[in-house]
């Protein structure tokens, strides 16, 4: 199952290539939360609706309501997909690529794995890896004390 699920995030990822935006954009804004050369490697599409991997095993496994959430967006490896509304949003922004640096920590396949396993356990708001990305982008949102966020995730973890 996560090899089909990583599988399927490749497909989806080379699928919207040519429409992602590099997250270096965003340099001046996140100065001193994500190093310059992290958010060069780190893109983001604007999509109308959220890609996620629809397989009856998910669902199976307890996973339907997380795949019938409506999120403004979701990380896949070193891109995140959002929806237009919030595409100007410097928040959202934050909090997915908090995601991207959990992926380059953990690797595909063990994030997969400990993604479901949060949200089979503890539901989508109280999952650890959740947990961290909203407190990260709250601590940005609050105008707190910056924090290298790539370092910070690889200590915690």
């Amino acid at each position: 199952m996560l090899n089909q699920i990583d599988q399927w995030i490749d497909k989806t990822n080379l699928e919207y290539k040519d429409q992602r935006i590099s997250c270096d954009k965003f340099a001046s804004e996140f100065a001193g939360f994500y190093p310059t050369e992290f958010l060069k490697n780190a893109f983001y599409v604007v999509v109308d609706k959220i890609p996620k991997p629809d397989f009856p095993e998910l669902r199976e496994m307890g996973l339907g309501d997380f795949i019938d959430m409506d999120a403004a967006g979701v990380t896949y490896k070193n891109t995140y997909y959002m929806l237009s509304h919030v595409a100007d949003n410097l928040r959202v922004h934050f909090h997915e690529l908090v995601h991207v640096a959990q992926w380059n920590n953990l690797g595909a396949e063990a994030l997969i794995l400990r993604y479901i396993t949060e949200i089979q356990c503890a539901g989508y708001y109280d999952a650890p890896l959740e947990i961290m990305a909203y407190s990260l982008d709250e601590h940005f949102t609050d105008g707190r004390e910056k924090l290298n966020v790539v370092e910070y995730v690889a200590r915690t973890l």
